[in-house]
């Protein structure tokens, strides 16, 4: 039988394995391709998400020019009126406004939503949503808060020259349009209007506006200002802007208002005539008492600024009087929450307290006598530490004064602001020494404060002094209480 051999051909193995190979190269290129468009893709998105949080961050940089160009150097009335019916871009219905390219080519746009000011506050909030037209999904959200710092944002604010002696330890910021010498431990800024002065406590040549008698002393201008991280932890700049005390005369007028027409359960008491002033009592169950002061001891050549304690108080009907403030002589009133009580005439004031945020004035602008504020008791608050921290502002436009029958152990919680004079206490004589006084909160004065006198070899008035700056006071100003001239960014955050 014969046998023939059969030889296989290599062409359809080669075709198969060339077909193989091609699959596999279209694969692994097809997924290449993908990669590297996808990859193109997720770059052009970031891109435009770069892109929209540039634009939503132009927003707020507008909204900052229009707030400078629309609220900057007004009054605080004009700012408020503002913001009540000047028709704010962004407040109610969102602005927008289309965002170009350096070369002028339109890149996408930005929406503004603004929360404007709750009444007596200066806090507002913007919201910008920025997105290019070529990805408008891929939008980008940042919320900034924008205030016009407080008068009570430092913890001393002054008109005066200023002397803070050894062992004084202050952690809030302290500024005086006048000259500052700082012998204690400054935990903030420490600043001043001026570049130099002469110091009148004694005698020399002129020194740094803000200087330290600390061992060694600091040299006399024009040599170079040393750090002293020791007095001045976070260090001091001068000269800085001058803080206008005439210009709370307007901040004043807008309080009057508000309490005149009820704002936020403001109240209002006309100036008496016939007495010198009234008294009032805070109390912790969110009301207050007050009585008209039918006599009080304020002349003379050391006046005591007490009420006398015979037929002190008028009684509100009829004409005879009270030893106490209580009966006849008293009405009682809902402390205003955010509002503000205003009195056109003397107040003695103390008490305390509870979940409430309010600012007591005591101010004539109708051409009387500027009238001051007594404080002969202890004023306190419940809330320290919370999320709705107890808030009081004192405002006399004449003084802040401590009477002479004051407590032996004085407490005060508030920020305390003297228009045309000071906050501090007069001097009584060798004979009248009290314990300690503590301030928690803050001091504005327009001239030099203190509430201790001493001859050289002998102190009286308030031996111990503690000033605590409340930090609430930096994002809870007292309701109306004056501030500064530009709105300034506290908060940024990306939503």
């Amino acid at each position: 039988m014969n046998s023939m051999s059969i030889k296989k051909s290599p062409r359809g193995s080669v075709l198969a394995y060339g077909l193989v190979i091609m699959f596999m190269v279209s694969i692994i290129m097809t997924s290449i391709i993908t990669f590297i468009a996808s990859q193109t893709k997720y770059a052009l998105q970031v891109h435009a998400g770069e892109q929209a949080f540039q634009i939503a961050e132009s927003g707020i940089h507008f909204y900052r020019w229009y707030l400078a160009h629309q609220v900057e150097g007004r009054t605080a009335q004009q700012v408020a009126d503002f913001w009540a019916t000047g028709s704010p871009y962004g407040v109610g219905t969102p602005y927008a406004a289309v965002y170009y390219d350096p070369g002028g080519g339109a890149v996408g746009t930005y929406s503004l939503l603004v929360t404007p000011p709750a009444s007596g506050s200066t806090i507002i909030t913007v919201q910008a949503t920025g997105a290019t037209y070529r990805y408008p999904d891929a939008k980008r959200i940042i919320t900034v808060r924008l205030r016009r710092p407080s008068w009570s944002e430092s913890a001393v604010l002054a008109n005066d020259v200023m002397r803070f002696g050894a062992g004084t330890e202050v952690f809030g910021k302290i500024h005086s349009n006048n000259g500052i010498r700082f012998d204690g431990v400054a935990h903030n800024i420490v600043t001043s209007s001026l570049s130099q002065y002469n110091d009148p406590d004694h005698s020399g040549g002129d020194e740094f506006a803000v200087h330290t008698h600390v061992t060694p002393p600091d040299p006399l201008p024009p040599a170079a200002v040393p750090a002293r991280p020791t007095v001045f932890e976070v260090g001091r700049s001068f000269p800085e802007v001058t803080v206008d005390f005439n210009g709370v005369l307007g901040d004043l007028s807008t309080m009057k208002a508000a309490a005149q027409a009820g704002t936020d359960n403001s109240r209002y008491f006309a100036n008496l005539t016939s007495d010198v002033g009234r008294r009032i009592i805070l109390r912790t169950d969110g009301t207050f008492d007050t009585c008209q002061v039918a006599s009080a001891s304020l002349t003379g050549a050391t006046p005591t600024h007490d009420i006398a304690t015979s037929a002190g108080y008028r009684r509100t009907s009829g004409v005879n009087t009270c030893n106490s403030c209580s009966g006849q002589c008293l009405q009682n009133y809902q402390i205003p929450n955010n509002g503000v009580i205003f009195v056109e005439d003397n107040l003695w004031l103390e008490g305390q307290v509870n979940s409430k945020k309010v600012t007591v004035v005591a101010a004539d602008l109708v051409g009387g006598s500027a009238p001051s504020v007594y404080i002969p008791n202890d004023i306190l608050y419940t809330n320290y530490v919370s999320t709705n921290p107890d808030i009081i502002g004192i405002i006399g436009q004449a003084n802040v004064s401590i009477p002479r029958t004051s407590d032996t152990n004085l407490r005060i919680d508030a920020a305390l602001l003297a228009q045309q004079g000071r906050v501090g206490r007069a001097n009584y004589g060798t004979s009248d020494i009290r314990n300690s006084i503590t301030v928690y909160g803050a001091i504005a004065t327009n001239q030099r404060y203190g509430f201790a006198w001493t001859n050289g070899s002998q102190n009286w008035g308030y031996i111990t002094r503690n000033l605590y700056y409340d930090n609430n006071l930096l994002y809870y100003p007292p309701p109306y209480f004056p501030t500064g001239t530009q709105y300034e960014m506290d908060l940024w955050q990306e939503e």
